[in-house]
């Protein structure tokens, strides 16, 4: 009997609208979904109720080739920000933004890419250091993603947010971290 291999899950974290983000780092979150899915992984985004978002966008690039998308969305009810149903799962955490439905999102992630971000995209890079996590920021996307980019997370040193330039580079660059980290 073959065993079959589970996808990779592949986080993308990034801005909600209301921080405004360029159309160029918009068309680059679109990028990562679509190199994700290229590579036969599984995106997963925090899905959000109220406004667009680069991790949205990474859902519309992941569909364009036909990947296959898990949004976590806060609260209860599976009502998201999704004009052109991009998700074909939606998780309900039940809990709001802020802290637990960060901690689901991420605990259900093999790695973690995030581009630009603020306070909630930190907070995901942190969940993920905790868990051991590799993180990737697509550097000259600004917000924590910049600022975190070649940083360790505190003095422990135990791991870096490790800097990409493109998005081509960030997928390949955060598989093959999950598989280095896979084989510990």
């Amino acid at each position: 009997m073959n065993k079959q291999t589970r996808k990779l899950q592949i986080g993308v974290m990034g801005s909600a609208a209301d921080t405004v983000y360029s159309k160029k780092v918009a068309q680059l979150a679109e990028e990562v979904g679509y190199e994700i899915a290229k590579r036969e992984c599984t995106t997963i985004y925090g899905a959000e109720k109220d406004t667009d978002s680069l991790s949205t966008a990474a859902a519309r690039g992941a569909k364009k080739a036909d990947g296959l998308t898990i949004g976590v969305t806060y609260g209860k009810g599976k009502d998201i920000w999704d004009k052109d149903g991009n998700t074909d799962v939606v998780i309900c955490s039940g809990m709001e933004r802020g802290g637990g439905r960060e901690f689901v999102l991420v605990n259900s992630c093999d790695g973690l890419i995030a581009l630009s971000g603020g306070s909630g995209t930190m907070n995901e890079m942190l969940v993920a250091y905790q868990l051991n996590i590799p993180v990737v920021v697509v550097e000259g996307t600004g917000g924590w993603a910049d600022k975190m980019a070649g940083q360790y997370f505190d003095s422990r040193k135990r791991m870096k947010a490790v800097a990409c330039k493109t998005p081509k580079e960030a997928v390949e660059t955060i598989i093959k971290l999950i598989e280095k980290n896979e084989k510990k």
